[in-house]
């Protein structure tokens, strides 16, 4: 499985859809519980294997085809765990904590459904560019059929039931992952995202809550659920994101204006650097792959194609590196590898 996922790219990366030059993905997850079962915090190892079983019999009665695989998270390696929260299949949080727990993950890596998280049930899709609408047709379609073979625990008066009184409702999370360099450069981003505050949106970085934000790649996502139908927050999100690519345009325009030669130069020295470096950080890395984007995008650099970019971004991050090196390396080591499978992907690329 593994292996073959070092040959492929989830549909999120292949910068296809509309404003895939500014939203590299949309995504909608669903939280459910299981009526008869504690919440995870509360249940035993007895209880999670219980959920698990009841999930694999509507999953198998939903999916009689061959499009959905299984993985027990429990004997993976923390390696292949954290790929798969790199691949965006899996949360941090499911793959660090301990006991039964499971993943489906679709064939062509569209949607997945992660048992025994903060909540029994954790369904998301993802796909390129802004797709919300899309999206919500997808996880909603698995949500009815799945819940047509599971009792969800349910209110009249508040909705889902979720662990975190923050999902309650809809148990919604509408995220979509935006690359905004020229807002930052402009020292406009900070503003942005004041204004994201005000309308109860949160800014987490590219692997959602608690991780770092680098080269300007940002998720923008609802914080709240209680109250507001699913059709609400998508259009929220969605009017709201539409707003901010109409700035990050505007900034990009006013950027190529006052220093073209500049953005072309800066972008030219970042392409040599990752064609002809022998180490370099995965900071580095996607400081200088969204300088990239940001020129190709901008058609500054003809090459090299924004999918490619984007699966740099993916395959230079520290599981997958690993995972291409077949075993456990060394920060520098790393390092050395990132360096080197860049040069490989870069080698054929000349600017147009």
């Amino acid at each position: 499985m593994f292996d073959k996922m070092l040959n492929q790219l989830g549909p999120w990366l292949k910068g296809e859809g509309p404003h895939s030059d500014i939203v590299i993905s949309s995504r909608i997850r669903l939280a459910r519980n299981i009526s008869g079962y504690p919440f995870i915090s509360k249940a035993t190892e007895q209880d999670r294997q219980r959920i698990e079983e009841a999930v694999d019999r509507a999953v198998k009665n939903v999916h009689e085809n061959d499009d959905l695989f299984v993985v027990d998270l429990e004997p993976l390696s923390q390696l292949q765990r954290q790929m798969l929260v790199e691949r965006q299949l899996i949360s941090r949080e499911i793959a660090e904590t301990p006991g039964p727990r499971a993943v489906y993950i679709a064939n062509d890596e569209s949607y997945s459904i992660m048992v025994n998280e903060e909540d029994h049930l954790r369904m998301h899709a993802l796909t390129s560019g802004l797709n919300l609408h899309t999206v919500w047709e997808r996880i909603n379609s698995l949500d009815d059929h799945l819940e047509s073979y599971i009792p969800y625990v349910f209110s009249k008066e508040l909705g889902y039931l979720t662990a975190c009184p923050t999902n309650v409702g809809t148990g919604m999370r509408v995220s979509v992952m935006m690359h905004l360099p020229a807002l930052s450069i402009a020292q406009e981003i900070d503003k942005v995202f004041r204004g994201l505050s005000k309308l109860n949106l949160a800014v987490r970085g590219i692997y959602g809550e608690g991780s770092q934000a680098l080269g300007e790649f940002y998720q923008i996502s609802n914080q709240i659920t209680l109250g507001r139908s699913e059709e609400e927050l998508i259009e929220q999100v969605q009017e709201i994101v539409e707003r901010i690519v109409q700035y990050e345009r505007k900034a990009r325009e006013a950027l190529l204006e006052a220093n073209e030669e500049v953005l072309l130069d800066k972008a030219s020295r970042a392409l040599g650097v990752l064609q002809t470096a022998r180490t370099m950080s995965s900071e580095e890395a996607m400081h200088l792959l969204s300088t990239l984007r940001l020129a190709v995008n901008m058609k500054m650099l003809g090459a090299p194609k924004i999918s490619l970019i984007n699966e740099l971004l993916l395959f230079t991050q520290p599981a997958h590196l690993q995972q291409f090196a077949g075993s456990e390396l060394s920060p520098s080591n790393r390092d050395l590898s990132r360096a080197q499978y860049l040069r490989k992907r870069l080698a054929e690329i000349s600017e147009t």
